[in-house]
């Protein structure tokens, strides 16, 4: 008689997977903060991709109401910005408390219309399939520019900007390249990436440093296990974007990127290091470190001070790229 199942790897209890392959997913997470409440913003949840029964969430700041009313601000068109969550692309979702309240800051401080798409998750769908799940996303904001209401009203489809954080800022990489390569800017003007989940077989010095308090090397690297394709190491292009088989980006034209991440995460040397390859490589791309912060320092902070800044940082990027 063989033996039962057990488990192989477990990511917090909210994944875990099991040695015949299959994988539990725990929808009792309790987060140390409750939703946001802010009846200023309202938000519904669109089906944009029905093959894989995917939703994303979209939020409308206060100023723009009902374009039935003569008021001169609710005519005006908002800038579109994407959201996508972090989780290591095994966990998160649009409707967690962390995503959800920060969607709804990034609604109000920029006002602006945010999408948050959710996308498939590892090990069940392995990379690269939430990068394929970000570009049906934009495709669908795209054809839904005369067919949805809110984007229709209140939606500049010619200020396009792309957010994410963690593995949603590694999403939000792939898919600059992608939008660079093909030459479908979609409206794109920029796009602002959050502590980036990147990789590497080779250490870094903040990898080897010193634990965060939510976060450490053996989550690191059980993310990368269960989210990249099976048989592949750290430096898969989709985990290392200059690792030895990774494309050249000298010949992209990538639009303006804004990096933007804690100086005591794990995950710093690698974005620095991006924003330093890719400066050097004559891309638009601006890096700011927070100090002393570590990984989801904005997402999951409940310091409005703290908000403020990284939202007038972001502001500034999208004012200055939609000229």
């Amino acid at each position: 008689m063989g033996s039962l199942p057990h488990i192989v790897e477990d990511c917090m209890g909210v994944l875990q997977l099991y040695s015949d392959g299959t994988v539990s997913r725990s929808d009792n997470i309790h987060f140390p903060f409750p939703i946001t409440l802010d009846t200023s913003v309202v938000f519904r949840d669109v089906l944009y991709d029905a093959s894989h029964a995917l939703h994303l969430r979209l939020y409308k700041p206060p100023s723009s109401s009902s374009s039935s009313s003569s008021s001169p601000t609710t005519n005006k068109k908002l800038p579109i910005l994407f959201f996508f969550h972090g989780g290591g692309f095994c966990v998160g979702s649009r409707s967690w408390p962390n995503s959800h309240n920060c969607c709804v800051r990034l609604a109000l401080g920029l006002d602006a219309l945010v999408i948050a798409p959710d996308y498939r998750l590892a090990p069940e769908h392995r990379l690269p399939a939430a990068v394929e799940d970000g570009v049906k996303a934009i495709e669908w904001v795209r054809k839904a520019g005369k067919l949805d209401e809110w984007i229709e009203e209140s939606g500049d489809l010619k200020r396009v900007f792309v957010m994410g954080d963690s593995s949603g800022g590694n999403i939000a990489h792939h898919l600059a390249v992608r939008i660079g390569i093909e030459n479908e800017k979609f409206g794109v003007r920029g796009f602002v990436l959050m502590a980036p989940f990147f990789g590497g077989v080779r250490r870094t010095k903040s990898e080897e440093g010193p634990a965060e308090q939510l976060f450490d090397l053996e989550a690191l690297d059980r993310f990368w296990r269960l989210s990249l394709p099976i048989g592949e190491d750290r430096d898969h292009p989709l985990a290392n974007p200059f690792g030895a088989s990774s494309m050249s980006l000298e010949e992209v034209k990538l639009e303006p990127i804004l990096v933007i991440v804690g100086g005591d995460e794990m995950l710093k040397d690698r974005a620095e290091n991006y924003a330093k390859t890719l400066s050097q490589l004559g891309k638009r791309i601006e890096y700011v470190e927070f100090e002393g912060k570590q990984h989801g320092f904005f997402t999951n902070s409940q310091d409005p001070q703290l908000g403020h800044q990284v939202i007038a940082i972001i502001k500034k990027f999208m004012l200055h790229n939609s000229v």
